[in-house]
């Protein structure tokens, strides 16, 4: 059987593209960090609807609980492997430059960017093989124009989509896609402590978006009819930036 892992599924864009994966047919693994319960939420709405999910716990930021874990999942499952890796997790730790902590560059780099490498290292191997894969990168509005007081996650989410360029010319005579979807403003846990009434103001479209329109464009770029399009880049954020 052919998997789908998404990283950081417990809540947010993570979760509506579990949830949208499955539904599209996908065996899911739900990988969180902390927050089992909100897991075992997401694995049980999908089993509801009739979806296999299973829950895959590890620190994005840990290369070795990443080797442990995907590991023992191929240990498990020898006919299977995991042909879509959607590289969702992350954190913010805002600040201005001037009073920033190195630990918040050096967090916010390691869960965001290093992350990026540690997992889809350990799954591409497979895919190469196989000759078939589907990487989906989630990055941010951020990444692309730069936001003040985001410089850590700015260059972070800058790196994932110059590493999304390189690696799918890498692999596309493997027949691998490799691409990243950049959220606006989109109504998540990560973006509640924000000024919404304010920056709604900002946005052509007058609202944020959702967390199912990007699980959306994300389960599209991981179908069939998406074999064409590699190394792209694909905004979703009502028009505030293009």
């Amino acid at each position: 059987m052919e998997y789908a892992l998404i990283t950081g599924a417990s809540r947010g864009i993570g979760k509506a593209t579990a949830i949208a994966l499955a539904k599209a047919g996908y065996p899911v693994l739900l990988n969180y960090l902390s927050n089992k319960a909100a897991a075992e939420e997401v694995l049980q709405m999908i089993e509801n609807e009739g979806g296999k999910a299973e829950l895959l716990p590890f620190d994005i930021s840990d290369k070795k609980q990443i080797e442990i874990a995907l590991d023992g999942w191929k240990s498990a499952h020898s006919n299977d492997f995991i042909s879509v890796l959607v590289n969702n997790a992350g954190i913010r730790e805002d600040a201005l430059m001037v009073f920033m902590e190195e630990n918040q560059w050096t967090n916010v780099l390691n869960t965001n960017l290093y992350s990026f490498f540690y997992v889809t290292k350990a799954v591409l191997q497979t895919m190469v093989t196989k000759r078939k894969g589907r990487i989906i990168n989630v990055v941010s509005l951020s990444g692309l124009k730069g936001l003040p007081g985001q410089v850590n996650y700015s260059a972070a989410k800058a790196g994932i989509i110059g590493a999304t360029k390189a690696l799918a010319q890498e692999v596309a005579a493997r027949k691998i896609t490799v691409n990243a979807v950049a959220p606006g403003f989109i109504a998540t846990d990560m973006t509640k402590d924000l000024d919404i009434d304010n920056l709604k103001k900002q946005i052509p479209a007058n609202r944020f978006g959702t967390a199912e329109e990007v699980a959306a464009l994300i389960t599209f770029l991981a179908s069939e009819s998406a074999s064409y399009i590699t190394g792209e880049v694909i905004s979703i954020n009502g028009g505030l930036y293009t």
